[in-house]
């Protein structure tokens, strides 16, 4: 540990890692927390064995040598919140009281005793028969229980009563049902580090598992269950059979000196009843390395409760197996084709021959039947998480590590979670929702544990990018937390962080004007400034903010994308956008050196067409110095929109894209509206003169016609890297049409009639059911060129034979979708252009392009092989 602080030190950071705070960190990465409900097991563990509705005697206030039945309204630790009975709903007289003080004792108490139960003054009148109205209320009352009131447990949670050198019977859950003793040598919050009997002096085997595990029980469960008590395989060769015998005879001499009472297990989960058989095969994740979906086999079958699952392995000279016990609910294991239906990698067995695996051929190889879906409990996805989450999590390959996990996606009930700050870097991990080793922000620091904190996570106050992220603007939190990321892995190319590469603050002056684009109301939501920080890092958030904060987020950014064509002065940097419910990409310029900031944000101002002013280095207290607060909106659009050029300056080779639309933007958007007019039922008084692609008026309400021109330059994030170079081509190619066409007139003649042209395809573009069947070779006629020769049947290909066949067309950069999407000849046969547009997101050039293919293979079957 000094080591690893003294590495820190040298680094650069001014905080030892203990001062990690999860508010802090919160804050800076724009994260939000797992809720605590979601944790049932913490839950479970913070319950001090007093529940709501349970039922004591206590002294009455006013005569303490009387008593009367009181019910606990709720819990606080060794706080109780009582009510009199009789008092009903009536909340006025409810008092607190503390266990370890107060005169508290079970139900009968009192009879035995020979103390007087008698009603208190405030509800005598309410009661007129006593013994009449406590028969009734004790009918089937719950009552606290007797040794967490009297004796050595009293005000204890119950928690605490596993104290180091507690003894537990451990079930063995690698290679047998057996169980041995195990001692408590450690409880952090229930989580309990076991050392097996017997070693007292080595701590190689020891074991961290939460009290609550089913495979943990209390001492003699073994024997009552006809399990027998043997040391594991792993340390049974340490000693002799006899030296075993002799530590067995020991423990059972000091029982009563160690035993845990067996309530402390009444919240464990009940283990139900299996339908698995030998040799089955499902999917499972190894709870050792919990990193992959694998193929796996049922190995044996030890009664109704047990079973043992080992992943498959086909390598000859293996030497060691990966197999362990499970029972109905255990985690991990899946139905065959689940990986599937999820779109999720399965990982083929090692050894097995080929990349594409394929459960049908698999299981004919091997000669065995899948385990049918009724064998495995039904999983649910209402727990609480979301993606980008964080949370503390167990690091599977170190338990004695707690880190920072963030969930990276979810399935049903299981997430994948990144691990930060491990001393080793480890995979995403798998975990199930109901798994008991995550745990909430803040559980290791209530119970004074060290939470593995991200590497230079805390360093000086000046290098930090702290932003404030309002809670009504939810932003993705991965865009910051790679960037930070990256920034500590980068902290050494930089030179230094407080130097030429540091950003200085970038402040949110929302009083000047937003102008068409953004919001107004919602830029005054920003926070006041972002950064100090690394340049690039802090100018995306800056942009990020500024995108989530539009109208229409996907025109901005557009409107920020880097065109092919200017001259590259700084570092690309890719931005996302979400709008209607569909995600856009674009490369955005960012500089990198401090010296060019100030430039960069009034360019960028620039290009949004909002006042110079509304972000940069400089504050604005009272006055903007460009007096955008005089201007009517229309006004000050005129201003820097048509006259921006000669008034401020282009950067040099500014953004074609740009230009073209601020030649002459009042008349172009003129014509759109004579062929939308219709459609928005808007009066002719609407039309102001607001450049082309911004929103009308106040700029909120939204236009669906100009979706088709703001979006074509950007990439939805779903495409694949061949519609990128489409779209890019197809951008240029129209900025170069446009910017040599001779006259504004003929420019937005040419633009209706190309509108009107593709609205007219657009609307040819109808499929009827007929039309969406593979087609006979009668209906399609082709050259003899394009007639395909097949060697196989494509309802025999495999994944793998799709793929060789895309590549072999000018679709090849799309296979990449056909291999992530696992589509096989007969799902490629069942395609069609609405199937392809809707299921693999493809714009109408690339699906065109594409479903031409698949109809020259449709044709060769029916040619072929139909007959």
């Amino acid at each position: 540990m000094n080591g690893e602080q003294q590495y820190d030190a040298d680094a650069g950071s001014s905080v030892e890692e203990m001062e990690f705070n999860w508010d802090e960190y919160l804050e800076d990465t724009g994260a939000t927390a797992a809720p605590h409900g979601s944790f049932k097991h913490v839950d479970t563990s913070l319950q001090n064995g007093f529940a709501p509705g349970m039922k004591l005697e206590v002294a009455v206030k006013s005569d303490q040598n009387t008593y009367w039945v009181a019910t606990i309204i709720t819990t606080c630790g060794q706080l109780l919140l009582l009510r009199y009975d009789g008092y009903g709903e009536d909340r006025k007289a409810d008092f607190w009281c503390d266990i370890m003080t107060a005169d508290l004792h079970p139900i009968g108490w009192c009879e035995q005793n020979k103390k007087i139960l008698k009603v208190p003054e405030g509800i005598k009148d309410k009661i007129p028969d006593q013994e009449e109205f406590l028969q009734r209320v004790l009918k089937g009352a719950c009552s606290a229980p007797a040794n967490l009131l009297e004796g050595l447990h009293r005000g204890k949670n119950p928690l605490d009563l596993i104290a180091p050198g507690s003894r537990l019977e451990l079930q063995n859950f690698r290679d047998s049902l057996e169980a041995w003793i195990v001692t408590v040598i450690e409880n952090v919050g229930g989580r309990l580090k076991l050392r097996y009997e017997g070693l007292e002096d080595s701590d190689k085997f020891d074991q961290w598992i939460f009290y609550l595990d089913p495979f943990l029980h209390q001492v003699g469960w073994a024997a009552q269950h006809g399990y027998s008590l043997q040391p594991p395989l792993a340390i049974r060769s340490l000693k002799s059979e006899a030296d075993w015998q002799e530590i067995l005879k020991k423990v059972k001499e000091e029982e009563e000196e160690s035993s845990v009472p067996t309530d402390l297990f009444k919240d464990k989960p009940v283990i139900g009843v299996h339908s698995f058989s030998e040799g089955m095969k499902l999917e499972a994740v190894d709870p050792m390395a919990p990193f992959v979906i694998s193929p796996a086999t049922v190995l044996k079958v030890y009664n109704e409760k047990y079973f043992m699952v080992e992943i498959d392995d086909l390598r000859p000279e293996r030497t060691t197996s990966q197999s362990y016990i499970c029972h109905v609910n255990s985690a991990g294991i899946f139905p065959v084709q689940w990986s599937l239906k999820n779109g999720l990698h399965l990982s083929p067995p090692s050894g097995y021959p080929g990349q594409d695996f394929d459960w049908a051929d698999y299981l004919k190889q091997c000669g065995a039947e899948a385990a049918p879906q009724s064998c495995f409990p039904s999983l649910t996805s209402d727990h609480g998480f979301k993606e980008n989450m964080k949370l503390e999590a167990v690091n599977p390959v170190d338990p004695e590590e707690v880190c920072i996990a963030t969930v990276t996606k979810l399935k049903d009930s299981y997430l994948w979670l990144q691990l930060e700050g491990s001393k080793k870097p480890v995979p995403d991990c798998i975990v199930s929702v109901e798994s008991m080793n995550i745990f909430p922000v803040g559980w290791c620091e209530t119970n004074g544990y060290q939470l593995r904190p991200p590497r230079k996570a805390i360093v000086n106050k000046q290098k930090k990018i702290a932003v404030v992220q309002p809670e009504k603007q939810i932003l993705s939190s991965r865009t910051v937390h790679d960037g930070l990321k990256n920034q500590e892995l980068n902290s050494s190319d930089s030179v230094v962080i407080n130097g030429k590469y540091c950003c200085p603050k970038i402040y949110f002056n929302h009083r000047c004007f937003s102008g068409p684009y953004l919001n107004k109301g919602r830029i005054a939501e920003l926070p006041q400034s972002v950064g100090p920080g690394n340049c690039v890092l802090v100018l995306k958030e800056v942009l990020t903010l500024l995108i989530n904060a539009a109208y229409k987020p996907s025109r901005v950014l557009r409107e920020l994308q880097l065109d092919e064509e200017a001259a590259w002065h700084g570092h690309g940097e890719t931005l996302k956008a979400k709008y209607k419910g569909k995600s856009y990409r674009a490369t955005v310029e960012v500089v990198r050196t401090a010296d060019r900031v100030a430039d960069f944000c009034r360019k960028t101002c620039i290009k949004l067409e909002c006042c110079p002013n509304l972000f940069g280095p400089q504050m604005v207290l009272d006055k903007c110095s460009e007096n955008c607060s005089v201007l009517t909106k229309t006004k000050y659009t005129h201003y820097y929109g048509k006259r921006k050029n000669k008034r401020i300056g282009r950067p040099p080779g500014g953004h074609s894209n740009l230009e073209v639309a601020m030649k002459k933007p009042n008349k172009r958007r003129k014509r759109r509206k004579h062929f939308f007019v219709h459609k928005k039922k808007r009066s002719s008084a609407s039309v102001d003169n607001t450049p082309a692609g911004s929103p009308q008026g106040s700029g909120g309400e939204e236009e669906d016609d100009q979706d088709e021109v703001d979006e074509e330059s950007l990439t939805e994030d779903s495409t694949s890297e061949h519609q990128d170079e489409l779209l890019e081509e197809s951008e240029v190619s129209e900025k170069k049409s446009l910017s040599s066409s001779p006259t504004q007139s003929e420019l937005s003649h040419s633009l209706a009639q190309d509108r009107d042209k593709r609205k007219r395809k657009l609307r040819t573009f109808s499929f009827s059911d007929d039309e969406n069947k593979p087609p006979s070779p009668k209906d399609i006629k082709m050259e003899a060129a394009e007639k395909l020769q097949l060697d196989s049947n494509p309802l025999e290909w495999s994944v793998a034979d799709v793929v060789r066949f895309l590549k072999s067309t000018d679709c090849a950069p799309l296979a990449r979708i056909f291999l992530d999407q696992e589509i096989d000849g007969q799902a490629l046969l069942l395609l069609t252009l609405p199937t392809v547009q809707e299921c693999l997101d493809l714009k109408l050039g690339p699906a065109i392009k594409l479903c031409h293919h698949i109809e020259r293979v449709k044709l060769a079957f029916y040619q072929q092989f139909a007959n």
